[in-house]
């Protein structure tokens, strides 16, 4: 390679590198398969956890009016059926978390603390009668972080899926604050209080999966054509070289004339 041609090289290197840091950002990260499987099965084993466990409960049980502590509790019949279900949710959280690089930190942090929380219910049950300090904190902290993390998830900048955008978790958001009242207001003696928390839990857990989904799907449709098996960079990369080697070649025979 002649001096000429290796100075256009250097040039392409320079003026290529910020678009090659850019064409990948941490925003723009493909979910992979196992965080969208894991954010699949929060919903399945939550709802599969309840309704088993309700099976199992005396005819006195209510899903209508009483809660999913209560199967999980120690009043509760085979109580590690609900108990299993809940730590197994808190898990998937903690996966999904750890898969989600498409979105803020803040985000997956919430997440975290979600599954957390799901943990805490699961190992601090409720007793026979009444509940505990450690279990009302655990279940109101969590409502609380599964409730607003739809506003933390959105993403900046443009374009963006609709239901990533600001105006998208906003109201994503306002949806959760409502049901999350709804919820308030049942346990003040409501009568619909295990269909409320049913209900609520249910679409809120359901979210995150929604998010997996839609972020693939968009790293789908903006990726760059790539041959099959060859990484993100090796297209650009090999693009920046053969136009270097053309352009010091063009450079080199008109030396030569």
């Amino acid at each position: 390679m002649t001096i000429p041609a290796l100075g256009q090289f250097v040039s392409y290197a320079r003026t290529a590198a910020p678009r090659a840091r850019t064409a990948g950002p941490r925003g723009d990260r493909t979910v992979p398969p196992w965080a969208i499987v894991s954010a699949g099965l929060t919903p399945i084993l939550l709802t599969g956890g309840w309704l088993v466990a309700g099976a199992l409960q005396p005819a006195s049980y209510s899903p209508i009016r009483d809660t999913v502590s209560v199967m999980a509790g120690h009043a509760g019949t085979d109580r590690w059926v609900m108990t299993g279900a809940l730590l197994l949710v808190g898990g998937c959280h903690l996966v999904t978390a750890a898969g989600l690089g498409g979105i803020r930190v803040s985000a997956r942090a919430l997440l975290i603390l979600a599954g957390l929380s799901s943990i805490g219910i699961a190992t601090s049950p409720e007793p026979i009668v009444g509940s505990t300090p450690q279990h009302l904190a655990w279940t109101s902290f969590g409502a609380v972080i599964i409730t607003v993390w739809p506003a933390f998830a959105a993403r900046p900048g443009s374009p963006q899926p609709l239901i990533l955008s600001r105006r998208g978790s906003a109201v994503v958001t306002a949806v959760f604050l409502a049901l999350l009242c709804w919820l308030v207001i049942e346990t003040r003696g409501g009568s619909d209080l295990g269909m409320a928390e049913r209900l609520t839990s249910s679409v809120q857990t359901s979210w995150p999966f929604v998010v997996a989904v839609v972020l693939w799907r968009h790293k789908a449709r903006t990726r760059r054509p790539e041959l099959p098996g060859e990484p993100p960079e090796a297209s650009h990369a090999q693009a920046v070289t053969a136009g270097a080697v053309t352009a010091g070649a063009l450079r080199g025979q008109r030396d030569l004339a």
